[in-house]
């Protein structure tokens, strides 16, 4: 029997106790913020007791403990890094008046899904590598080289305390590849993802009264004027190399099942979303003050260079504003056909049926932190239902469907 054929056995036979862990998981509340994750870690650290695998809490930041630990082949390889993170976004003290069916910590099945904050967003994918490492244990005489599980607490704050510090700090965690599960869909494998770039802009005029409008500029007019200029960023040729637009246009109706009608449209593009703005005191007072904060989305493979110097030449229209950078995290990408996008592809095949398109991500993931070490690096989650929203969920069969294509392609990855 081979070993693939062995390791589907092993997750029919255990299914109970995977999905078990799912809610439990799910059941250990984890907002972050506030990001305190200790009860969750509990959860991982009592199931890798159980089987014997080896790990160790690192906890630079005392709440947010990261668990790592490594288990080896026959001989040596390469080296697999599994990477999921166990913080979520927090929930409203009013989620029954938002509509949520179940309360956000439940855990709950309902027709076949588990439902909660978190399931999708990403402890249905950070249940699939705990799960491969416990399970590619059993099989360490057929596989070469390393496997490593990095369980981080802090993603949701862009982890200073979670996968930034471990990879600047823990060697351990780098790796010959990562795999990741964040929610992505069945139907897609990311092997890259857009960056962002958050600035502050804040306006001051002198201000007057709201019918001596001769005697002042209004600041929330001159935003709002700055914020149509920002939008002409859309519009910009972001010089992205031949073969990833075209990557991304052979991918685009796959693109657009897995995030929605439109998703391909806006890959390659910088888009600006207006996340926060405020400003005046009184209806009839010119404003003297407005602020805003601009959330500009850079698209894979840009002339990064040319974005910033062209938001540069906007403000510079605008000599009441001045502008804050607050976070850039450039885009990052990998190879579109590398060994563990093919093994992963190939995978889904014999399970699903069919392949995932290799798409660009909108949103951002831990997984660009190893491609900035120019380690490959390739996420393939759930779908993301209610992620950020009410009523999060992932069906079962999609939750056990990704439990087996990281097991096997892991497998296959480390395969002797």
């Amino acid at each position: 029997m081979s070993g693939k054929i062995e390791i589907l056995n092993l997750i029919e036979n255990e299914k109970q106790e995977i999905i078990s862990f799912f809610q439990e998981f799910v059941q250990a509340a984890s907002p972050n913020p506030p990001g305190d994750t200790r009860i969750a870690a509990s959860v991982i650290s009592k199931l890798l007791e159980k089987h014997k695998m080896p790990f160790r809490w690192v906890a630079p930041q005392k709440t947010m403990p990261n668990i790592v630990g490594s288990i080896k082949g026959s001989k040596p390889g390469r080296h697999l890094v599994l990477n999921g993170h166990i913080d979520v976004f927090p929930v409203s003290d009013n989620f029954l008046e938002e509509g949520w069916i179940t309360p956000p910590w439940s855990g709950e099945i309902i027709e076949d899904k588990i439902y909660g904050r978190g399931s999708t967003d990403m402890k249905c994918g950070t249940s699939a590598s705990i799960w491969t490492y416990i399970i590619l244990n059993k099989f360490r005489t057929k596989f070469s080289g390393k496997l490593t599980l990095t369980c981080v607490s802090d993603e949701e704050t862009f982890g200073p305390w979670g996968s930034r510090w471990l990879i600047e700090n823990e060697p351990e965690v780098l790796g010959d590849c990562c795999l990741n599960g964040e929610p992505s869909s069945p139907y897609t494998i990311r092997y890259g993802e857009k960056g962002l770039l958050w600035l502050t802009f804040k306006v001051q005029t002198n201000g007057s009264h709201g019918a001596y409008t001769h005697l002042s500029k209004s600041a929330t007019l001159v935003a709002t004027n700055l914020i149509q200029e920002l939008k002409s960023l859309e519009t910009l040729d972001a010089e992205i190399p031949s073969e990833l637009l075209k990557a991304q246009h052979n991918s685009a109706a796959a693109f657009d099942q897995g995030m929605g009608a439109g998703a391909a449209s806006i890959a390659p593009k910088v888009t600006l979303n207006i996340g926060k703005i405020s400003g005046g005191l009184k209806n009839n007072m010119v404003p003297s003050e407005c602020s805003f904060e601009a959330d500009i989305r850079l698209p894979v493979g840009c002339n990064l260079d040319k974005i910033l110097n062209s938001i540069d030449e906007i403000s510079k229209k605008f000599p009441e504003a001045s502008m804050e950078q607050n976070m850039l995290n450039p885009p990052s990408h990998c190879n579109p056909d590398g060994d563990m996008m093919q093994i992963l592809k190939s995978n889904v095949q014999d399970l699903r049926g069919f392949q995932p398109e290799p798409v660009v991500s909108l949103g951002g993931t831990d997984a660009r932190l190893w491609r900035y070490k120019n380690i490959p690096a390739y996420v393939y989650g759930p779908t993301p239902t209610g992620m950020g929203s009410t009523n999060e969920n992932v069906p079962i069969d999609d939750y056990l469907h990704l439990v087996k294509t990281h097991a096997l392609s892991a497998y296959d990855y480390l395969a002797n």
